[in-house]
């Protein structure tokens, strides 16, 4: 990718930020020649292994304990970086071989494990683990900031002190401002926390250059980090820094939510030779890759075909960029195998290339590495397994708590057990906090973390703790105008048909929607752009059987405010819930305490959640009309 294989460069003018693709079918190509001639023989064979979206699943992949772990992921990764670079090389590779190891972030996530480490302190047992995987460099994702950003500059420190000698990677994003917040600053200004950074393998230089959705603000909690919007402009920035300085070999590692969107952004950008997404948890493979049992290969959405590993996308000089992604949980090592020129031109992806998963059965089971497991995935066990003993209650019904179809498309009975413990919650300590008792309830889909059905039988404090991850603090809004309630409930149903984390499960009232109507369009200030008419009527559960209706038609029908219970997160505008700075108070209670709490206390449930109280399905809260 040297200046002399592509036209005389242009700086772009790229001011308007990254637009979705999704209408752009996905094709799949399993290996490709692109800039230069596909018969020249490599000049050097670089193996880019990755992941993505490894969310502290740490002891295994969910309902599938002989796959995933991250002790058999990093012997694995261990395993593909020598297997790279020693012995033979294969036919069509260089004899000049390397070898580095990536992440697209969402590297930790809240729920039962990442709260051992919370339990534990630093350095967490997410970074004990990661810093022995030895990436040579990290994206930084949504999640990073659930628990804002001092927890993500503990996350970091910790690699430095955790006793496994590696240096701490380089964090990379080109469109995050971290001065704001004073330790994130003094990362920044130590080298750790980077716009792009140059690994060098085997006497060669290789540029890695970071993105993160412009979306964060919105979807987790930055506090003071800004999130600049001009993605494709602040990273050709970056690219063109180190053309400049003769990198001419570039790979770009985004965590920009789904892989269509690094699709849109390639034909934006030039001299990238690889770009790896992060935040879809896509699986791409081809026909003879070996995949965890139940994983299928995720299908382009627009022609329905499945999606091959790697994808390929168009750059702004018409060279053809390899765009790859995994599964996440520790389910897969994502391997790249890329042949080079001796410009740094990209000659073909080879066919070795595509998905490795991690398997601890045979016949291609590898070992768990010996010190993580003794370090870090046996105390998490042992902690997750005292959660997993204190039995709350019991459920008569399978809980439905799977994403698509599921709590973030539809009317659910975890959904409505999770939106009723916000709403009972709120009411039992509004009088403690000094607000008025809640009469609804709001729970966003994207807050119910578990992605399982959880099987009737015992309901335990894990199982709360996956259902209920976050840090997220039970608050109660306590007058909420009624259009301001329709544009919260429009909010909830406006990406309908596609699975997002602002679909709302709702207590307290039921409504009805039609999806083929307008949907509603907001800032992330909460101020609507485009009002939504999918909302057509809405009923307050008065407790006289019959209901106040507040939406009939459409039309907003006057009448008083209502308190509305949800978690902070939401009420301080995430998932852009129109709330637009509405007084709220936190009640003293985390959501999944709020959820343990209501299953167990005999003023609540009292240990029982009956298949009368939450059938399969739902009970009619939420009715799609349309």
């Amino acid at each position: 990718m040297a200046a002399t294989a592509h036209p005389p460069r242009r700086r772009a003018l790229l001011g308007v930020g990254l637009a979705v693709a999704v209408a752009v079918p996905l094709i799949g190509i399993a290996s490709s020649a692109t800039a230069s001639d596909g018969h020249a023989r490599p000049a050097f064979t670089l193996t880019i292994l990755h992941n993505n979206d490894g969310e502290s699943k740490l002891l295994g992949a969910p309902g599938q304990p002989d796959y995933g772990g991250i002790a058999r992921f990093v012997s694995l990764v261990d395993q593909l970086r020598h297997d790279a670079t020693h012995g033979r090389a294969a036919a069509g590779q260089g004899r000049h071989r390397g070898a580095i190891v990536l992440s697209s972030g969402d590297n930790y996530l809240a729920g039962p494990e990442f709260t051992a480490s919370l339990n534990k302190g630093v350095p967490y047992y997410d970074s004990l683990a990661l810093s022995e995987v030895g990436y040579d460099a990290m994206a930084i994702g949504n999640h990073e900031f659930d628990f804002g950003p001092d927890v993500l500059a503990d996350f970091i420190e910790g690699f430095s002190i955790g006793g496994f000698g590696r240096e701490t990677p380089p964090f990379v994003s080109a469109n995050l401002d971290v001065s704001g917040e004073p330790r994130l600053a003094a990362l920044a200004q130590d080298g750790t926390i980077v716009a792009s950074t140059v690994v060098r393998e085997r006497g060669e230089r290789i540029g890695v250059v970071g993105a993160t959705t412009p979306l964060l603000p919105a979807i987790s909690s930055p506090r003071n980090v800004k999130v600049l919007d001009d993605v494709a402009g602040l990273v050709q920035d970056q690219v063109d820094t180190l053309t400049r300085e003769r990198v001419n070999k570039i790979v770009l590692i985004s965590h920009l939510q789904n892989v269509a969107e690094d699709r849109a952004l390639v034909p934006m950008l030039r001299e990238v030779d690889v770009a790896i997404a992060g935040g879809g948890d896509e699986l791409l493979a081809n026909e003879d890759d070996p995949l965890v049992p139940g994983d299928t290969v995720s299908v382009d959405p627009v022609t329905g075909e499945p999606l091959r590993y790697p994808l390929h996308a168009t750059d702004a000089d018409g060279v053809d960029v390899p765009i790859v992604t995994t599964s996440g949980d520790y389910k897969y090592v994502g391997r790249l195998v890329v042949n080079f020129d001796r410009r740094g031109s990209v000659l073909s992806v080879d066919d070795a290339s595509g998905p490795v998963r991690v398997s601890g059965v045979a016949p291609d089971a590898v070992e768990p590495d010996r010190s993580v497991q003794s370090r870090v995935v046996e105390p998490v066990q042992a902690f997750v397994d005292t959660l997993a003993e204190n039995v709350v209650g019991q459920a008569e019904v399978a809980l439905e708590g799977r994403r698509d179809p599921g709590v973030r498309t539809q009317e659910t009975n975890l959904g409505n057990l999770l939106a009723d413990a916000l709403l009972w919650s709120g009411q039992q300590h509004a009088a403690e906090f000094g607000v008025v008792p809640p009469q609804v309830a709001l729970q966003n889909g994207g807050g119910i973390r578990n992605n399982t059905l959880i099987p009737a039988g015992p309901l335990t404090e894990l199982d709360t703790f996956a259902v209920a991850a976050f840090a997220n603090f039970v608050s109660v809004v306590p007058e909420v105008p009624r259009a301001q309630i329709k544009e919260l409930l429009e909010n909830a149903v406006s990406r309908i048909p596609l699975a997002d984390g602002r679909f709302a499960q709702v207590a307290g009232l039921s409504f009805t929607y039609d999806a083929t109507r307008t949907a509603q369009e907001v800032d992330d200030a909460g101020t609507v752009l485009t009002p939504g008419d999918r909302v057509r009527t809405v009923t307050l559960d008065d407790g006289t059987g019959e209901g106040t209706v507040i939406v009939q038609d459409g039309q907003v029908v006057d009448g008083p405010g209502i308190a509305v219970a949800t978690n902070d997160f939401s009420a301080r505008g995430g998932d852009q819930y129109p709330f637009r700075g509405l007084p709220f108070t936190t009640v003293g209670i985390t959501y999944q305490q709020a959820l343990a709490d209501y299953i167990a206390n005999p003023e609540g449930l009292g240990g029982t959640v009956s298949a009368t109280d939450y059938p399969e399905g739902g009970e009619g809260r939420i009715t799609r009309a349309g």
